[in-house]
């Protein structure tokens, strides 16, 4: 029997898989068809069944942070590939990465690192493993400085044969408009380049930029010698915060349906999805009401979205609408399962596989 809207319990996830394709198509396009020069991060996707449309379009080189998204891919994909695991993973962490790549030794897998007693610890426990260079391109979130280079010449030999190649994740140049992170970014990547140039491997592959800033980064000429690869991974389901970007050529692909569940005033609607459907860390609004003019969505609570009515008729009470989150990565985390659409009519109904995080490691060392 076909699942028709009508019987979904709401909030619901929605993906809309023609919309995927038509992003991941997108995306190819800004590398010229080089399919090599994309390594989305799995971070937003986290659906098997999505994973797959990439794959299809013969995506080999992925970015992830959790053991959970390592292991929702590398289980999914029959093609050999390449799997930047994007944190200096230690501990427990570290051996689970470890025996991740045990148990799809016909896979590669590497992870980051930022020190040379971290690099080492990793080549003793898992020799296999491939490392990056994670390097600080000003965004202070991780990684050595580029000015500190005995630290990451010191890295650079702890690695050994294991090193593959240069993390430079620029996440901090997202706002104003794009003719100005153009700028920002250029006097980075100028400084990468040179530094490149400096070292002895000369066939060290270079991953830099998220979706703000990937159509610079694939245009940039400095890179066009360069083993250069570009990682976002918002670009396969989009959001409201992308729209701003000043990137065009993609829509919408996930939204959460919810329902209107009471009018306590003449100027407020309540839907019923709040921040355990929709995430709220990155401000309000959290989303926009598809296909219905006049509506502001205020700060949610956990389970209610209060709406402000500027202007128009509200939707009646009962009503079903599609929001569009404003960040689409975590409120697909929050999802325990996903209702995948495709010409329109509903699919399946499937896990959301990669949420959430592992808590034990499972073998020993």
């Amino acid at each position: 029997m076909s699942i028709q809207f009508d019987d979904l319990l709401t909030p619901a996830l929605i993906i809309d898989l023609d919309i995927v394709r038509a992003n991941i198509s997108r995306t190819l396009e800004h590398v010229d068809g080089r399919v090599e020069r994309w390594r989305p991060h799995i971070k937003t996707s986290k659906v098997p069944e999505v994973l797959d449309l990439l794959l299809e379009a013969g995506v080999r080189h992925f970015k992830c942070a959790t053991s959970k998204e390592a292991l929702c891919l590398l289980g999914r994909s029959r093609e050999n590939i390449d799997l930047l695991i994007c944190m200096a993973h230690r501990g427990a962490n570290l051996r689970r990465v470890a025996e991740l790549s045990r148990q799809f030794p016909q896979h590669r897998i590497s992870l980051l690192s930022e020190d040379a007693e971290h690099a080492a610890s990793v080549r003793e426990v898992a020799p296999q493993l491939g490392i990056f260079i994670d390097l600080n391109p000003g965004y202070d979130r991780t990684g050595s400085p580029l000015s500190e280079r005995e630290r990451i010449h010191a890295t650079l030999n702890a690695c050994g044969e294991a090193i593959r190649g240069l993390h430079f994740y620029d996440g901090h140049l997202y706002r104003g408009k794009r003719s100005e992170r153009e700028a920002d970014c250029h006097a980075i990547y100028a400084q990468l380049v040179d530094f490149h140039a400096e070292l002895p491997q000369a066939d060290l592959d270079i991953i830099t930029s998220g979706t703000p800033t990937f159509p610079i980064a694939a245009k940039y000429p400095g890179f066009a010698a360069l083993r250069h690869q570009i990682s976002p991974g918002t670009v396969v389901y989009w959001d409201l915060t992308s729209d701003g970007l000043e990137i065009d050529g993609y829509r919408h692909a996930t939204t959460v349906l919810s329902t209107v569940i009471s009018r306590p005033s003449e100027q407020r609607i309540t839907f019923d999805a709040g921040s355990k459907a929709l995430d709220a860390a990155i401000g309000d609004p959290c989303c926009r009401v598809r296909d219905w003019e006049g509506l502001q969505p205020l700060r949610p609570s956990e389970e209610h979205l209060p709406v402000l009515v500027e202007s128009g008729e509200p939707p009646p009470v009962g009503s079903r609408l599609h929001l569009i989150p404003r960040h689409v990565c975590p409120t697909v985390n929050l999802a325990d399962e996903a209702v995948l659409v495709e010409g329109g009519e509903i699919r399946a109904i499937v896990p959301v596989a990669a949420r959430g995080h592992e808590t034990l490691c499972q073998g020993q060392d």
